[in-house]
C-alpha cells in the first residue's frame, strides 16, 4: 500500500530503432508531455535487426508501455505485435506499439495520418485531384500510400531505382486507386504538383538521378526525411525552383502526436513543438 500522497513514478516510453542518437523523440515527447501534464518518460533504445525480437519483447515486459519503432524495424515490429489495426495491416508496417491493459501488442502506424496532417493542415495543401510522384519503394512509401490515395488525387506515380520493386508495391496497393509504377530514369512529365522523396537519399548525401520536366513553378517538394541543414532533395527540389520545398519535421511531430494520444488518450498541441523546432534546422 503506497503512501498518502506518494507521487508515482513515471511511465516509460521510448524508440526502437538502428540507428536512434540522432532522434528528436525524446525532446518532442518531452514537450508533449510538460503541456499534457502528463508523467512520463522516454528514452531511446538502440536495437540491431538480429536482436530486434528479443529486445523489443524484453522491455515491454519490463516496464515499458509503448514504444515508437523506426528503421530497420518497421516490418518485423508488424510481425511481432499481437495484433495490427487495419493501417497497419495495410501498410504492413508498424511505427506504434501499444502495451494493452491485458498484456498483448497493438501494432500501429502513424506514419501516414501524420503525412497528410502536415500536408494538409500545417502546409494547407489539398491533394485530391492533384498529381503525386513518390520517390522510393521501401517501408517510409508503403506506410503512406493508402492515406494519400484515400485523397482520390488524379494520378499517383511510384517511382524507384528498381522499376520491380515499384511495380510490386504499386500493385499491391491498386485497389485504393491508379497507382503508376516507373524507374527513376523513365518518369516524365508534365510537372507534379507533389513530389515527395521517400528514400534513404534524404541522409545519405546522394541524390538518385531524375529526368528534367518534373518541377514546375507550382510544384511542392516534400522530403520525408528530416535533419539539420538542406538534403540532397531539398538542394534538387530548390534548383529547379519549385514553389515550397519542405522537410519532413512537420511529419515527424504529427506522427508522434498520435502516438501519444494512442498511449496516453490524450492528443497535444503540435503547433508550440514545430514553432521550437524551427529553432534548430
Amino acid at each position: 500500500m503506497s503512501e498518502a500522497g506518494a507521487v508515482a513514478p513515471p511511465v516509460t516510453y521510448g524508440l526502437v530503432g538502428h540507428p536512434v542518437k540522432h532522434s528528436w523523440s525524446p525532446f518532442i515527447h518531452g514537450m508533449f508531455a510538460k503541456a499534457t501534464g502528463q508523467n512520463l518518460v522516454y528514452r531511446l533504445f538502440d536495437v540491431v535487426p538480429e536482436d530486434f525480437r528479443r529486445e523489443t519483447l524484453r522491455l515491454m515486459t519490463g516496464g515499458v508501455a509503448g514504444l515508437n519503432v523506426t528503421l530497420p524495424h518497421k516490418r518485423a515490429a508488424a510481425e511481432l505485435v499481437n495484433e495490427l489495426t487495419a493501417r497497419a495491416a495495410r501498410s504492413g508496417a508498424v511505427n506504434t506499439i501499444v502495451l494493452r491493459p491485458d498484456a498483448t501488442l497493438l501494432g500501429d502506424n502513424t506514419d501516414g495520418t501524420g503525412l497528410l496532417d502536415d500536408l494538409e493542415r500545417n502546409l494547407g495543401l489539398r491533394l485530391g485531384d492533384r498529381r503525386i510522384l513518390i520517390i522510393g519503394a521501401g517501408g517510409a512509401v508503403r506506410g503512406v500510400l493508402a492515406p494519400l490515395l484515400g485523397r482520390r488525387p488524379r494520378e499517383l506515380v511510384i517511382a524507384n531505382r528498381t522499376a520491380q520493386r515499384a511495380a510490386a508495391l504499386a500493385a499491391e496497393f491498386a485497389d485504393l486507386g491508379t497507382v503508376g509504377a516507373r524507374s527513376l530514369e523513365s518518369v516524365t512529365g508534365p510537372p507534379y504538383d507533389l513530389i515527395i522523396n521517400g528514400t534513404s537519399a534524404g541522409l545519405s548525401g546522394e541524390m538518385p538521378a531524375l529526368p528534367p520536366g518534373l518541377v514546375g513553378a507550382d510544384t511542392v517538394c516534400y522530403d520525408m526525411a528530416y535533419g539539420r541543414g538542406q538534403t540532397p532533395f531539398t538542394r534538387w527540389a530548390q534548383s529547379l525552383h519549385a514553389a515550397r520545398v519542405k522537410k519532413g519535421w512537420g511529419m515527424l511531430v504529427e506522427q508522434a502526436a498520435a502516438a501519444f494520444a494512442l498511449w496516453r488518450g490524450v492528443r497535444p498541441d503540435t503547433r508550440p513543438v514545430l514553432e521550437a523546432l524551427e529553432q534548430h534546422h
